[in-house]
């Protein structure tokens, strides 16, 4: 069976650290792209981090970048987002979603591109409060 189930998520003070878990099955790194999204309340889901090609492509939105890390454990077929100095702005339900992805090079377009992705999982809620 194709899942993907997220963990980590929790309340954290703005400033601090959080890192989410995208657990795979039925999938593998070297075929299919993962993409991290989030929804906060009363706004649509966005693109936040993707990652395809055994980590040879990865990309983030603009304002992630320099504090989100997203990677890759082969081992545990899992996929991590690292996220430092929250802010309450980053307050969301993150989402895991993966793709087929047979090409190199992958866009952020494509990887913010919603109907891409064939697997979502569950969401878990991350708060940040101020």
């Amino acid at each position: 069976e194709v899942q993907l189930v997220e963990s980590g998520g929790g309340l954290a003070q703005a400033g601090e650290s959080m890192t989410l878990s995208c657990a795979a099955s039925g999938i593998n790194f070297d075929t299919y792209a993962i993409g991290w999204f989030r929804q906060a309340p009363g706004k649509e889901r966005e693109g936040v981090a993707g990652i395809s090609n055994r980590e040879s492509n990865i990309r983030y939105m603009d304002s992630v970048k320099g504090r989100f890390t997203i990677s890759t454990d082969s081992a545990k077929n899992t996929v991590y987002l690292q996220m430092r100095s929250l802010n309450p702005e980053d307050t969301a339900v993150y989402y895991c979603a993966s793709f087929l992805d047979l090409w190199y090079g992958t866009s952020w377009t494509r990887f913010t591109s919603e109907s891409e992705y064939e697997i979502w999982g569950q969401g878990t809620q991350v708060t940040v409060s101020s």
